[in-house]
């Protein structure tokens, strides 16, 4: 089944109600959900720039509260940042009756991060082709961060897996 034929996945659903908002408050209010979903990236102040079945991007400010001993964003934080745009990107994929689970990080650090961050990350058609074929998987996840010098302090690299939602384990 190509993208055009595609049903939009729960995710996009509700993206998607965002067109209903004045075009001046949907970035705002887009964040604010986003942010509900996953309330880490609401403490880090983690924004949602651009969010597609095929790319999303990710900007995160130095600011202090995600600041290392040397005024540079936090390790922790990249990893934050690289995570979000990973999982937001395979969470736009992702079958309705499966849930995804981060399986393994690999992240390089290169060079001395100067300002905040931008993180892109990206699924070919057969990767996206993949998850809806299956409800059981892992793909790897390309990602690039760069800071504001254009610079790419960080070499990263994520799996993520997908298993049937009724494998999730019961709320206490």
């Amino acid at each position: 089944m190509n993208d055009a034929n595609r049903p939009p996945n729960k995710l996009q659903r509700s993206l998607m109600r965002l067109d209903e908002a004045p075009a001046f408050m949907r970035g705002f209010v887009q964040n604010i959900i986003l942010r509900r979903a996953v309330p880490f990236t609401g403490t880090a102040g983690v924004k949602f720039v651009s969010l597609t079945p095929e790319r999303v991007e990710v900007h995160l400010a130095n600011e202090r509260r995600v600041q290392n001993h040397i005024g540079g964003v936090h390790a922790s934080a990249m990893n934050l940042l690289a995570e979000t745009a990973t999982g937001m990107v395979v969470g736009m994929n992702v079958r309705d009756d499966c849930i995804p689970l981060a399986k393994e990080l690999r992240m390089a650090f290169r060079k001395r991060a100067t300002g905040g961050l931008k993180a892109v990350a990206v699924l070919t058609a057969e990767q996206r082709a993949a998850m809806q074929a299956s409800d059981k998987g892992e793909v790897q996840v390309t990602v690039t961060v760069t800071d504001e010098a254009g610079v790419e302090p960080v070499e990263c690299a994520f799996i993520w897996a997908w298993i049937p939602s009724s494998s999730r384990p019961a709320k206490n």
